[in-house]
């Protein structure tokens, strides 16, 4: 009986994450949320589907009763999530809250069946970090003066990075993290937000070459900190993100360029003085020359994606555990493995639809600051999938970031739910923006009318007034 279940829920898991992700694309054929709610019900809908399949099968392998009311407990957190933030804020964008939780769900499942401990601690950290994050869109909406801290963001991000690089605890050679009373941080993952934050301020209203310089010398500061902390990863994301913000605030493909050659520069001058990159490089170029050693991580994430086939072994079938660290730099791998290709895949195309979101926002932002901050939370985020997903499958050298929402780890949540929740903010601002632009317009059509005699205004022009 146990084996039926679990070979026939493979299909249907792998059906339920399909049509959500296709209802994840639909959804931008309409502009206006309203029309979209439609789209959404079925989403929530699908989405508790996948997350009581997997849990169905993982209590008939485990026959364990403490996963069913592990389950209850999520289903109670997502379901609430939900509900509270189309109560709270109406006018927000549900699309991102949606794949939000979607990407929880899958993280619960999968460290779920890895290991049950680091589960609940996640859902611990989830709630709390979701009760955190229903306060920032209001901030964001609300609180106009963040763009007039531009230098606060620049000095807050440099002394919390420079303080993990003297006092901060050394892990595999890199100094990433220190810890405050008992509570472990990860100071890059908040300054990603806060940079962003600075950079946006920086350039939004003048982007001359010295304002530029000055701008590049602070980034640098941040970068050159990581470096020296050996948080190459993080460096990497700061750096694309500066080099991409630059690009679309001047609209100069100089800085691209230029950019583009400082980090193919810096690229090969890590790979001469850091020996760990070294490894890196060459556990991604043969990685079965070095299968007892540097090359271990990387095969056993190969072996196990080549495993899964299409629809995956099953849940509790694979051996996801071989993998070093799969919990948080390779969950990627575990996904393929015991869900599928079909499965990971459609995960990779959710994270696609709400970068395309992010960017939906930010092109429709007419302040500035806030186009530049939903773009370059934009790309932090998808660089940072990028990284994680290329890296787990031998596409690019592996970096050791997570994979928001679905890997293991305290700061990446609470940052990853930061960003989503900042974007509600200006998702919110946009609407705004929006409305005043269409009662702006229909004020001065309404003015021009009743300026023309009324047998000179057409048919025409009078339907296409009640329809705006």
């Amino acid at each position: 009986m146990e084996l039926y279940i679990t070979e026939l829920s493979k299909y249907f898991i792998t059906l339920f994450i399909a049509l959500y992700t296709l209802e994840c694309f639909l959804v931008f054929r309409f502009q206006d949320e309203e029309r979209r709610s439609g789209i959404y019900i079925r989403q929530n809908l699908l989405m508790f589907l996948v997350h009581f399949s997997c849990f169905l099968v993982i209590c008939f392998e485990t026959g364990k009763l403490e996963y069913l009311l592990f389950y209850a407990l999520q289903q109670i957190l997502l379901f609430a999530t939900i509900v509270l933030f189309r109560m709270i804020y109406p006018m927000g964008n549900r699309l991102i809250i949606n794949n939000m939780c979607m990407l929880l769900s899958i993280g619960f499942i999968v460290l779920s069946r890895l290991s049950f401990e680091r589960a609940i601690k996640q859902f611990f950290i989830v709630t709390v970090s979701i009760i955190i994050g229903m306060m920032i869109p209001y901030c964001v909406h609300k609180f106009k003066f963040l763009k007039n801290l531009t230098w606060v963001y620049a000095a807050v991000g440099a002394l919390a990075l420079g303080i993990v690089l003297i006092l901060g605890a050394t892990t595999y050679g890199s100094k990433i993290s220190y810890s405050i009373g008992g509570v472990t941080f990860q100071p890059s993952e908040f300054v990603k937000i806060i940079f962003v934050f600075f950079v946006a301020g920086a350039l939004y209203e003048t982007h001359d070459f010295l304002h530029v310089a000055l701008t590049a010398v602070v980034a640098g500061i941040h970068v050159l900190i990581l470096v020296a902390s050996r948080d190459l990863g993080s460096a990497l994301i700061f750096f694309i993100v500066y080099v991409m913000m630059v690009f679309i605030a001047t609209g100069n493909w100089i800085y691209l360029f230029l950019g583009t050659a400082g980090g193919c520069g810096a690229a090969v001058l890590a790979y001469q003085f850091f020996s760990h990159v070294q490894v890196r490089v060459q556990a991604w170029k043969d990685p079965f020359s070095c299968i007892d050693d540097a090359g271990y991580q990387i095969t056993q994430s190969l072996f196990a994606i080549s495993s899964g086939g299409w629809f995956g072994l099953g849940l509790f079938r694979g051996t996801p555990d071989s993998i070093p660290f799969v919990e948080a730099d390779f969950i990627f791998s575990a996904v393929a493995e015991e869900l599928g290709i079909a499965f990971s895949m459609c995960t990779i195309l959710i994270c696609i639809s709400c970068f395309i979101m992010f960017m939906n926002i930010s092109v429709k932002l007419k302040d500035k600051f806030y186009h530049l901050i939903a773009f370059g939370l934009g790309i932090t985020y998808i660089f940072q999938v990028f990284l994680t997903i290329g890296g787990g499958t031998k596409f690019i050298p592996m970096t050791g970031v997570t994979l928001p929402f679905v890997s293991y780890g305290g700061s990446s949540i609470l940052t990853s739910l930061m960003m989503f929740f900042i974007i509600e903010g200006l998702y919110m601002i946009r609407r705004e923006e929006g409305a005043k632009r269409v009662k702006k317009k229909k004020r001065r059509r309404r003015t021009e009318y009743e300026t023309v005699p009324e047998e000179n205004v057409s048919e025409d022009e009078s339907e296409e007034e009640e329809e705006e």
